[in-house]
């Protein structure tokens, strides 16, 4: 049901924060991104238990350690920080048709489709893992939300997050009931693949395993309908305003999010592979808040340094073309179609993979920064925004 919009008017400031929590979240899931890279197997490692990681209690060596670290601050959390802002995006959109006094959702449910369809063509060229698909699907449904009562948005909210903590409690379960046994690793097929294959038989690859490389969004579907309304529910709260109220939020957030986050996220680690589901789509998102939290909190308090804060908001203001950049320069770095790095360095531990995090991030933001400098906005952001404009009527 389309709704014609009362028109809101705007009565606060919106602060850089926004730009700056989606450039740390595109940076921050290649945090998780690129070991699937780098691993033997890639893509199809992921569901072949080829992507485990070490133990720093057993063997506290430094590179163990440092990757323990490294995969616990991101794995599940910038991904849950992601979805969050994709809501607080919906949000601003309805907000803006609303001033406007046009009806809901209007044009958005094409702005959704041309998401899907982006991110198919993500799927089938470039990464499996991708996001885009489920949060398009997402956003239809958040999107008719938005024009229903408060009260229908609080019982969807918690009802999207009932289900799903429900399928993590019986994943959690199945998995601790299951007799233990060493990961059989990725199959040596789908290992020479991604090392020697050619790229067209890597794209056959992942079309004839859709069903199986799709399954995160489809499993974690609940969580994305919370998450999303989530978003909405900071956004109307003014969680990102430059207010004594948004400074409120922020702090609480950041409180409430690592205080509770931390320790829960700490268990689930130290509890091994049977609480990986219950870390990544239970805990996490309670830690991504937290980080929601405490970048506003750096901000308010310019505790982030001014090139790492135009360099974040560069690639925040640019997400959708940096998000497929990223992987498809970790495609060509790390696959047999491209430098083979994967290969090249399998098995000489971790300090190679974080570089390249390292050194992929550098590439965004500097090259973010610099486009921003002649262009408004991002190559993809620019191609969609022509898509989806709305023709421009000829004078009478």
């Amino acid at each position: 049901m389309a709704d014609t919009l009362a028109p809101v008017v705007r009565t606060t400031t919106r602060l850089p924060l926004l730009d700056v929590l989606r450039g740390a979240a595109i940076l921050g899931t290649l945090m998780t991104n690129v070991w699937i890279f780098a691993s033997p197997g890639s893509e199809w490692s992921v569901l072949q238990g080829g992507l485990g990681s070490p133990d720093p209690i057993a063997d506290p060596s430094a590179a163990n350690v440092a990757e323990t670290v490294f995969r616990f601050l991101a794995d599940g959390k910038f991904l849950a920080l992601l979805t969050v802002l994709f809501g607080v995006g919906l949000a601003i959109q309805y907000d803006s048709a609303a001033r406007r006094g046009e009806r809901w959702p209007g044009r958005y449910p094409k702005r959704a489709a041309f998401l899907f369809v982006e991110g198919t063509v993500h799927f089938v060229l470039v990464f499996a893992w991708d996001v885009l698909m489920g949060y398009a699907v997402t956003a239809l449904l958040v999107a008719w939300l938005l024009a229903r009562s408060e009260k229908v948005r609080r019982v969807a909210l918690w009802t999207a997050a009932g289900v799903h903590l429900a399928l993590v409690a019986l994943a959690t379960l199945a998995a601790m009931g299951k007799a233990d046994s060493a990961p059989d690793g990725p199959e040596p097929a789908a290992v020479e693949l991604y090392a020697h294959g050619g790229y067209a038989s890597q794209v056959a690859f992942r079309l004839e395993n859709a069903v199986a490389l799709r399954i995160e969004p489809v499993f974690s579907f609940g969580l994305l309908v919370f998450l999303f309304l989530l978003g909405v529910r900071l956004h109307r709260a003014g969680a990102f305003t430059d207010t004594a109220g948004g400074r409120r939020i922020r702090t609480r957030l950041a409180a409430w999010g690592l205080g509770l986050g931390l320790p829960l996220n700490a268990a689930a680690t130290l509890g091994g592979d049977d609480f990986f589901v219950l870390g990544r789509y239970g805990a996490a998102p309670l830690l991504a808040l937290g980080y929601i939290g405490l970048i506003g909190v750096a901000l308010d308090r310019l505790w982030i340094p001014a090139a790492a804060t135009r360099a974040l908001g560069s690639v925040g203001r640019t997400a959708l073309s940096c998000y497929v950049a990223q992987n498809l320069l970790c495609m060509l770095l790390c696959y047999g179609i491209g430098l083979g790095l994967a290969d090249r360095f399998d098995g000489s531990g971790p300090w190679w993979v974080m570089g390249l995090w390292a050194g992929v991030s550098l590439v965004l933001a500097a090259g973010s920064r610099l486009w921003l400098r002649r262009f408004d906005r991002g190559p993809l952001e620019a191609l969609q925004h022509k898509v989806l404009s709305p023709p421009r009527r000829s004078p009478a």
